[in-house]
């Protein structure tokens, strides 16, 4: 199993001064390698803490969240950064390109960190991941030059460059009209099966959820298995 959540539990502080607001509450979830899954629930309920969690860009209060068997609540500040940097990938509602640097150099800001391979090889892959997502007539340009969603395109892109063993989206489609919502989706899957990556995505929208390998709902604190 490539990622097994267990028993996790969040709270966050109320604004008010109030009691915590309890968000998640034992949450349940087994993933395994090369899966699709689909996050859904009401506006509000926790689905990006999920998501964050499983990045390591939040803590659980209590719980595991264990990758390949390692739990990710238990490392440290840089190791998680590290796991950031090169087990996962991340998409989100927006973008974040860097607006001066190209295409090209945008894909490649995760290697920076570091790379296990040389710098040709690192540029001949981005080079190829940008032509797997429709843009290697785009490789110069930059993000102001580009629709909305080219952009969405080169995020994943960017997200692929260091091989990620898991794809977390977090609403990718969420400001795009429909059609090029549509191409997104589509860009995901096929990149699910041609890079063997597993990708969790969450989701509002239930005609996304059903194309997605399996869905899981987060209702009251906790996720449930849908149909």
């Amino acid at each position: 199993m490539l990622l097994e959540i267990r028993n996790l539990t969040k709270s966050y502080r109320a604004l008010d001064g109030g009691d915590p607001v309890e968000v998640l509450r034992g949450v349940e979830l087994q993933v395994a390698a090369g899966e699709s899954v689909a996050i859904t629930g009401p506006s509000g309920s926790g689905k990006s803490t999920v998501l964050n969690i499983i990045g390591a860009l939040d803590r659980a209060d209590s719980g595991e969240v264990l990758i390949d068997g390692s739990d990710v609540e238990k490392l440290g500040d840089s190791e998680a950064a590290a796991y950031r940097n090169r087990t996962v990938g991340f998409v989100f509602q927006l973008h974040n390109l860097l607006p001066q640097c190209t295409v090209l150099e945008n894909v490649l800001i995760p290697t920076l960190a570091g790379g296990k391979r040389g710098d040709g090889d690192l540029k001949a892959r981005a080079e190829s991941l940008i032509d797997a997502v429709g843009l290697k007539h785009r490789l110069h340009h930059r993000p102001g030059q580009l629709s909305g969603g080219e952009r969405q395109r080169v995020a994943v892109a960017r997200a692929l460059i260091n091989q990620p063993k898991l794809l977390l989206a977090d609403e990718p489609t969420g400001a795009l009209d429909r059609i090029s919502a549509a191409k997104l989706v589509d860009l995901l899957f096929e990149l699910n099966k041609s890079q063997g990556v597993t990708l969790v995505m969450v989701t509002h929208a239930p005609e996304l959820a059903k194309r997605m390998g399996r869905t899981v709902n987060l209702l009251d604190g906790k996720l449930v298995e849908q149909p």
